[in-house]
C-alpha cells in the first residue's frame, strides 16, 4: 500500500521537534479537570475485564500512554515518528511502543478493546480521514471504544513553518468542525455517544473537541 503523501512531512517534522515537544507538552496530571475526566471515563470503559488491548495512536513521547497504564488499562503506544518512539521507550521501558501509521494499522481485525487518538488526527488531510476511521472500525473489537480528542475549528487549514522552540516543521493542520468529525466516524460504522467542545483555554486560542464512540456488536441498520 502506498503511503499517503502527508505522512512524510508529519514524520520528518515530529522527528525534528521530538525532544522539545516532550519537554513542553504537559503530563495528563497537568491537564484541565474536564480533559482528565474524559480520560478517566475512557479508562473505565476499556480496562479489564473488557477484551483486547488498547492502542494509543499518535502517542508521541508516551505520557498519555503511561497515564492510562497507571489507571489499569492494558495499553501500548503507536506513533509515526521514530524519534518520538525512542523517547517513549526511554521514559517508560515497561510499556510497549512501536512505529506505525493510522492509515494502515499493523493490527488484526477486531483485535483492540479500545483506541485513543489524543490530539493525533489534526495533521490528517480531511480526504484521508475516512481511511483512518475505517481502520479504527476494522481494528476495534465489537463493543470496543474510541476516544478521539483534538483541535477543532471551522475548516481551518494551517501551514506553520516553525514550532516548539522555533524548530522548522513542514506538517499542516486541519481544524474541522466537531460535528463533521462525528459524522465521519458514524459513516465509518461507529456509534457516537458523546460530543464535547471546550472553548479556548490559556494562550492556545483554539477550541478542543472530544468524541467518544464505540463499535457496535451488530451492524447498524441504514
Amino acid at each position: 500500500m502506498t503511503e499517503p503523501a502527508h505522512l512524510a512531512a508529519v514524520r520528518r517534522s515530529y522527528d525534528t521537534v521530538a525532544a522539545a515537544y516532550a519537554r513542553r507538552v504537559p503530563a495528563p496530571a497537568g491537564l484541565d479537570p474536564v480533559s482528565r475526566a474524559m480520560l478517566a471515563a475512557f479508562a473505565d470503559l476499556v480496562r479489564p475485564p473488557h477484551p483486547g488491548p488498547v492502542a494509543d495512536l499518535g502517542c508521541g513521547p508516551g505520557k498519555v500512554t503511561a497515564h492510562l497504564a497507571a489507571l489499569g488499562v492494558r495499553v501500548f503506544g503507536v506513533d509515526v515518528s521514530p524519534k518520538m518512539i525512542e523517547l517513549a521507550r526511554a521514559a517508560y521501558p515497561d510499556l510497549r511502543f512501536r512505529t506505525g501509521s493510522m492509515t494502515a494499522l499493523d493490527m488484526g481485525t477486531d483485535e483492540l478493546g479500545g483506541i485513543l487518538a489524543y490530539y493525533a488526527t489534526h495533521h490528517t488531510p480531511p480526504h484521508c480521514l475516512p481511511t483512518v476511521f475505517a481502520e479504527f472500525h476494522r481494528t476495534l473489537a465489537p463493543g470496543g471504544h474510541l476516544l478521539l480528542a483534538g483541535h477543532v475549528g471551522d475548516d481551518e487549514h494551517l501551514r506553520p513553518t516553525r514550532a516548539y522552540g522555533d524548530h522548522p516543521v513542514s506538517y499542516e493542520s486541519y481544524l474541522l468542525p466537531p460535528e463533521r468529525i462525528a459524522a465521519l466516524l458514524e459513516q465509518a460504522g461507529l456509534v457516537v455517544t458523546t460530543r464535547m467542545v471546550q472553548e479556548p483555554q490559556g494562550g492556545s486560542g483554539r477550541r478542543a473537541g472530544t468524541v467518544l464512540a464505540y463499535k457496535p456488536t451488530r451492524p447498524q441498520l441504514p
